[in-house]
């Protein structure tokens, strides 16, 4: 059979069609036979399921009407008898479908028009879904683009095939663009919407200067050297911790380069943010100290259960290592992931008198000891009345100027004194109501179930409701400040891990779960035996 000129054209529209949206061009096709099925029912009916099948190498049509084969016909446009399905097809069985062959017809102006508007849903559905394919996963690539149009501070930037958005505040603060200017920025979201793939793009992500340097430093790109963090002000300044896999070489030299070339290319493409390079360590002290640069780092003491650290600084030095308007000191703790608080020499001397003074005072005030005495203790390292209850008596003996029968009667004095408040503590727990079965709990203090009492948790039931964050508070971390909510042991020292288990103690009390089992050793054997004696 000949194949008609029309037949040519409609499967040259088909590649061309496919060709210029970038899409297969069995999709294509698909759209076109959905859009000819929709026009058939327009002419036979739009009950009646139409079939329209276009042969990919000759472009010929063909239109069939489907009839479901049935034991009593409800609709006669879409089903069968069965007696009058097997005349057609002798195999044929309920449930099956039967095609019955339909002549060709012309389209009408309104039909052929509907055909359109189905074909060019489809492709672009197709498009959409090809362009999101597409850039999903670029997610965390630097792209390339040209600036289309600047809409209300938000750069809609042109990517070839598709258009992606710098949102106002993804952009370097002072920085402008205009129609034509070419771009780099960082993808950090694609998000299939109603009107297509978005694309959002970012120039203040950190890890835009992460990429950035893995493109002037090609021992980033190897691998060879490792971008930890980073931290970023935009426009302003930022830091990068690196580090080396191979001991042989410098990780900041490789990133400055000769001369500087190579961050002053990341710097010039960021607008000169001036940049610290830090090398990373896996000991948070030192690492800290190295993130503070350039001020210099008399003392650190770490609190691990907070992520909090304490910097003691020269007084000379508080100002650059807190930097302007506190940017050093943001930054680095952003760079660690820890709160940093900087304190200078003299305050970190008058604040540590102040608790050598008030440790002091607490020893005479619940000992009945004078003043001395509580100095020597506070000066030995005690921080604490019931350190000194259940320490060795021969460590308290060991104090100049103690004896033996002085720390039995210090410590004897300081279990009394703990006693008096365990009394106290549960003298208030009954006046707050809560039941003497909390008592039974591991891990619960006479001061909890105070806490717990004032914070109307007072069965076992309430405690087994309660999450850890209610215990011990939360932190939230916000445009790099960090803000703490009290949990009910507010003042009293105990970690998430311990909460967490008094939780579980309380859902096993409550009968909400079951108390896990602890699998015991195997026992040795004989073999085991006879094998561990050889």
């Amino acid at each position: 059979m000949a194949v008609s000129a029309n037949r040519l054209e409609l499967l040259q529209i088909v590649d061309a069609v496919a060709r210029e949206k970038m899409i297969p061009r069995e999709i294509v096709l698909s759209s076109l036979e959905d859009a000819l099925q929709k026009s058939a029912r327009s002419r036979y009916g739009q009950e009646t399921e139409i079939r329209a099948e276009i042969n990919p190498k000759t472009g010929e049509t063909r239109y069939s009407r489907l009839m479901l084969v049935v034991d009593t016909v409800e609709n006669d446009a879409k089903e069968i008898l069965l007696v009058d399905a097997r005349k057609k097809n002798p195999a044929a069985q309920v449930g099956d479908w039967i095609a019955e062959p339909l002549p060709p017809f012309d389209f009408g102006r309104i039909p052929a028009q509907a055909a359109k508007q189905v074909i060019v849903q489809k492709v672009r559905e197709a498009e959409r879904d090809r362009q999101y394919q597409e850039y999903k996963d670029r997610i965390g690539d630097i792209i390339n683009g040209v600036v289309k149009r600047v809409e209300y501070g938000n750069v809609i930037v042109d990517l070839g095939r598709s258009e992606a958005i710098i949102r106002r505040d993804e952009l370097v603060p002072r920085e402008m663009f205009r129609p034509g200017d070419r771009v780099r920025a960082y993808v950090y979201d694609v998000r299939r919407e109603q009107r297509g793939p978005q694309i959002f793009l970012s120039r203040t992500h950190p890890q835009f200067m992460a990429k950035l340097f893995a493109q002037e430093v090609p021992e980033i790109y190897d691998g060879i050297i490792e971008v930890k963090s980073v931290a970023r002000d935009p426009g302003s300044r930022a830091k990068i911790a690196v580090t080396s896999r191979d001991s042989s070489i410098d990780p900041v030299g490789a990133c400055v380069g000769m001369r500087g070339s190579r961050v002053q290319a990341v710097v010039n493409e960021l607008q000169g943010e001036k940049i610290d390079i830090i090398p990373w360590s896996a000991d948070a002290a030192t690492f800290i100290v190295n993130a503070l640069q350039p001020a210099e780092v008399v003392k650190v003491v770490l609190d691990e259960d907070s992520s909090r650290i304490e910097v003691v600084v020269p007084d000379e030095q508080l100002s650059l290592a807190i930097g302007r308007r506190g940017q050093n000191v943001r930054l680095a703790s952003q760079l660690t992931g820890w709160d940093i608080d900087i304190l200078t020499e003299a305050e970190e001397s008058e604040r540590r008198q102040k608790e050598f003074v008030e440790r002091t005072n607490t020893f005479m005030n619940a000992l009945d000891v004078d003043e001395v005495v509580g100095q020597l203790l506070a000066s030995e390292g005690f921080r604490s009345v019931e350190e000194l209850a259940f320490v060795e008596v021969s460590e308290l003996a060991s104090i100049e100027g103690f004896d033996e029968e002085t720390a039995q009667e210090i410590q004897n004095r300081a279990r009394e004194h703990l006693a008096q408040i365990e009394a106290a503590n549960d003298a208030r727990r009954k006046e707050l109501g809560v039941a003497d079965e909390m008592r039974e709990i591991d891990g619960l203090t006479s001061a909890m179930l105070v806490k717990l009492g004032e914070n109307d948790v007072k069965t076992i039931e309430d405690l087994a409701g309660c999450a850890t964050d209610d215990l011990v508070g939360w932190s939230e971390r916000k445009d790099g400040e960090t803000t703490k909510h009290a949990g009910y042991f507010d003042g009293i020292e105990i970690s998430r891990e311990e909460a967490e288990a008094l939780i579980m103690n309380a859902r096993v009390k409550a009968g909400w779960i079951e108390a896990p089992v602890e699998e015991e050793a195997p026992e040795a054997t004989d073999a085991d035996d006879s094998a561990q004696a050889n």
